[in-house]
């Protein structure tokens, strides 16, 4: 289900982030979703540090998403997408649930919009708790958001 990112996904992950509903319920995401050359520097540098853990999503030979790990700010955080097409099945939890097993770093965190509350089940079922909250502003919605901050502790 998890494995390396290829050079054929970039095309597949470049259409997901582009959908304005999919944009919207991630809110934190480039200013210009049409900007391949940004989007493609973004990944070539992903893809490039050995801080960064990446892998593409992928169900029944289709890739539906990507997920990874990073630090920010002294903290590791995960971080995901999938295909809105893909979304309500379960697939999120699968995905996030494999790539624990490979990430074993802990704590480590997730963020969420309030408002999205199916990325927040995901997280949760994962076992991942609410641990304070945040805001800041939004590149996919325009404006300053609330989010949750939970962590997925030892």
């Amino acid at each position: 289900m998890l494995r390396h990112v290829h050079d054929d996904d970039l095309p597949i992950f470049f259409e997901q982030e582009r959908d304005p509903e999919a944009r919207h319920m991630a809110a934190f995401v480039p200013d210009d979703p049409d900007d391949r050359d940004a989007f493609e520097a973004q990944w070539r540098k992903m893809r490039a540090s050995d801080a960064i853990r990446v892998r593409t999503i992928v169900v029944d030979g289709e890739v539906v998403g990507h997920i990874a790990s990073f630090d920010r700010d002294g903290e590791h955080e995960v971080t995901y997408w999938l295909g809105r097409s893909f979304w309500g099945r379960g697939l999120a939890t699968d995905a996030l649930r494999a790539f624990l097993a490979e990430d074993t770093t802990r704590p480590m965190f997730g963020r969420v919009v309030k408002d999205s509350v199916g990325s927040r089940r995901v997280l949760e079922k994962c076992g991942f708790r609410i641990c304070r909250e945040d805001k800041g502003f939004a590149a996919g919605r325009g404006c300053e958001v609330e989010e949750y901050v939970l962590v997925l502790e030892p």
